[in-house]
Parts: structure tokens; C-alpha cells; sequence
């Protein structure tokens, strides 16, 4: 059996200690999670955390990164049924990622800080979609509307949207997001 070279072994390491920061972060928020609890469940010491990451804003950081779905070049009915098509994750099980800066970001600065920069980002490149003044408005009311549903059903478990299949909340939603994609929208 032959040796993992070390950057192999660096990056299943830096997997490791990045799976169970997401795991702690989504279950536990930002200011109950620990580097020491981190390094425990991904079976490192804890200074090997401190050492790949430097911090534990750092740490949070690279655990809550997403990249979202491209909407460029999308038409406003397209851009309207990329945005629900995303529901079923946001209903559904939830990567640890997004759940974890959705904890956070209400009661820790940086978490808002990154929300803040993660939301802008998709305003941008939604309203970038979009024609018209108002487009980067509409656009920041679309993720809104999004962010809202999503809290609700994931972190307020709210019964009303729990109970309901992600079809019927996208069905409901569906004409005023087409309202917000703009005028042109049948």
C-alpha cells in the first residue's frame, strides 16, 4: 500500500477539520463552537486547526463559503424558476454550510458579515439578470423573500411551511417573484 503524497494528506486533513466546523457551526452557531471542539470531532489537535486557519473567524469563513447557482444570461422567466428551483434545498436538507451562517448570522458580527457579502453577491448577479432602475432593488427583494421562507422553515421551523411540499410554497411564490423579475414576465 503506497503512502499518500502530503498535499493528499493536507487536503483530506483540511476536509476533515472543514466538515466538522460546518456540523458544529449549523448545529451549535458561531459563538458556541469551539477550535478545541472542532479539532476533536475531526480527530486533529488543535493547533493543526489554528495552524490551517489562523483564526476561528477565519475557520468560520471557509466553512460557510457557497458558491451559488449562475443566473447571467438568464430571461426573467428563467431567472424566476432558477430562484424557486433552489427552494427544494433551502426546504429540504440543507448543507451544513448555509445552515451554519444562517445560525450565526444573527448574533455574530463576522457571520454577518460574511451573510451580508454572500446575499450581496446573488443581489448583484441576480439583479445584473434584470432590466430596469429598480433591477438591483427587485433583486435584493427576491433573496429576501428567499432568506425569509428559508429561516422559517429551517431555523423557526415554522409548521406552516414545514407541512407544505416545496411544489406548492414555489407555486405560491411563483407570481410575485415574476412580479419582482420584471414587467415583461407573463
Amino acid at each position: 500500500m503506497s503512502e499518500l503524497p502530503r498535499a493528499e494528506r493536507r487536503r483530506r486533513t483540511e476536509r476533515r477539520i472543514l466538515d466538522a466546523a460546518r456540523e458544529l457551526f449549523a448545529e451549535r452557531g458561531f459563538e458556541r463552537t469551539t477550535i478545541r471542539a472542532v479539532a476533536q470531532s475531526a480527530g486533529v489537535d488543535p493547533a493543526l486547526v489554528m495552524q490551517y486557519f489562523g483564526s476561528k473567524q477565519e475557520l468560520f469563513s471557509a466553512a460557510v463559503r457557497v458558491t451559488p447557482a449562475p443566473v447571467a444570461g438568464l430571461g426573467p422567466e428563467e431567472l424566476v424558476e432558477q430562484v424557486l428551483a433552489s427552494l427544494g434545498m433551502k426546504l429540504g436538507e440543507m448543507p451544513q454550510a448555509s445552515l451554519a451562517m444562517m445560525r450565526s448570522m444573527l448574533t455574530h458580527p463576522e457571520a454577518a458579515a460574511s451573510a451580508r457579502a454572500v446575499l450581496s453577491g446573488q443581489i448583484a448577479q441576480i439583479g445584473e439578470s434584470m432590466s430596469g432602475e429598480d433591477a438591483r432593488l427587485r433583486a435584493a427583494l427576491m433573496t429576501t423573500i428567499m432568506l425569509g421562507v428559508t429561516v422559517g422553515h429551517q431555523l423557526l421551523e415554522l409548521d406552516e411551511l414545514r407541512d407544505v411540499p416545496p411544489e406548492k410554497i414555489a407555486r405560491l411564490l411563483r407570481p410575485c417573484l415574476r412580479a419582482l423579475a420584471g414587467p415583461d414576465v407573463p
